[in-house]
């Protein structure tokens, strides 16, 4: 009998029993509308507005600089596609990086096909974008820079304070210029403070935080103008048209409460169990390459490539052994093609194709990690014996 291992935190994670409790009842008996003006719906109004504080104390927003979505994805089209369509006679030029999330990056190129040009900053071996090069590459119009907070594949945390620090110079010098981050993966695991980090706009998800699916929110500084995306309603300010899901904005709030509270401790023992799997692996198993900067990161991302091994074969030898980990972004499971976030740090196909993402969360103790350290090493060695490059190597 073996057990069940779940090491893919940052594609989602189990919901929290006391965010359960919270939204249950928003489900039942408080069902109201929260755009209705009698008792049920002044009674779920009163809900989104404490989930509204919530959320925003997390970040340290203004409540009324909260919008929310319906998850991160949204999120970071509201603020790309809402930031340029309001102010387009400012610029064409977008500035982000070459390991966004999909959420980012394709909503990049899309703008490209409507006549904006983006450029797509490097991150080099250690997986982290330069603030020189972000500098280097501001133009006359550039009107928007996005990069994330910390990478969802590799966990590299990204400079936004010293990028949010050079965009605000550059507005108080008289240019009209826009910072968003996205901080999905990095909520909850790194302390995130718009004011730290003085971006304009900043994405979060519920999923990734023991909350339910389906829900997330746009942090907008005061004053920034945004064309909504979704029309046919006056919610959220007029900026996000659509009856609010009151039950899983319950929820989210309260896992934001829960996140702010259990920070620190969730932080450090994200970490131990971390670097004691990876110090462990690498003791057990050799020919591996741990991908991006091992200091500057999440504490609950390890990345790491076996070589002269397919990451899906390994993911799915794992999987049978009752352990569930990634081989990069759970929105584009399912490609053939090696992480673009991998091969960004300069990985030939092989390190590419065999690079396992292992993401602990709160609910993993030692002895899961003991459990993956002992099928780990058995699974790579019975898929490199069927490797003829590795047997080769070997002779």
């Amino acid at each position: 009998m073996f057990r069940r291992v779940y090491l893919d935190n940052s594609a989602t994670t189990p919901i929290d029993r006391e965010v359960i409790d919270a939204m249950l009842p928003f489900l039942t008996e408080k069902f109201g509308n929260a755009s209705s003006i009698h008792f049920f719906g002044q009674e779920a109004r009163g809900a989104v507005d404490k989930a509204r504080h919530q959320v925003a104390e997390i970040i340290n927003a203004r409540p009324n600089e909260i919008v929310f979505t319906s998850g991160g994805t949204e999120a970071n089209n509201l603020a790309i596609r809402g930031l340029v369509e309001a102010n387009e006679k400012y610029g064409k030029h977008i500035i982000t990086s070459q390991i966004e999330h999909s959420a980012v990056k394709e909503v990049c190129q899309d703008m490209e096909k409507r006549g904006l040009e983006v450029t797509y900053l490097p991150v080099y071996e250690d997986g982290i974008v330069k603030t020189e090069d972000v500098k280097a590459a501001i133009r006359e119009d550039t009107i928007l820079i996005s990069v994330m907070t910390a990478n969802n594949e590799i966990g590299t945390i990204q400079p936004v304070e010293e990028i949010g620090k050079f965009v605000r110079r550059l507005r108080e010098q008289g240019k009209k210029i826009w910072f968003h981050t996205d901080a999905v993966q990095a909520l909850g695991k790194i302390p995130v403070d718009v004011e730290e980090i003085g971006c304009d706009l900043l994405s979060i998800s519920g999923h990734k935080l023991y909350a339910p699916k389906g829900i997330g929110a746009l942090y907008v500084r005061r004053g920034v103008r945004l064309h909504a995306q979704n029309i046919g309603g006056h919610q959220e300010r007029e900026r996000r048209g659509g009856t609010e899901s009151v039950p899983h904005i319950v929820a989210f709030g309260k896992a934001c409460e829960l996140a702010k509270i259990n920070l620190a401790e969730t932080a450090s023992n994200l970490k131990n169990l971390r670097d004691k799997f990876e110090n462990n692996v690498a003791e057990r198993i050799s020919d591996i390459e741990p991908n991006g900067n091992r200091e500057n990161r999440l504490p609950n991302i390890s990345n790491i490539s076996f070589r002269s091994v397919e990451g899906e074969g390994l993911l799915i030898n794992l999987d049978l052994q009752g352990v569930a980990v990634s081989t990069g972004s759970a929105c584009s499971s399912g490609s053939l093609e090696p992480s673009p976030v991998i091969r960004a740090l300069g990985r030939n196909d092989e390190l590419a194709r065999g690079a396992i993402r292992f993401s602990f969360g709160k609910d993993n103790t030692e002895d899961d990690v003991e459990y993956v350290l002992e099928v780990l090493p058995k699974a790579v060695e019975n898929l490199r014996r069927l490797s003829p490059n590795f047997q080769a190597a070997k002779k």
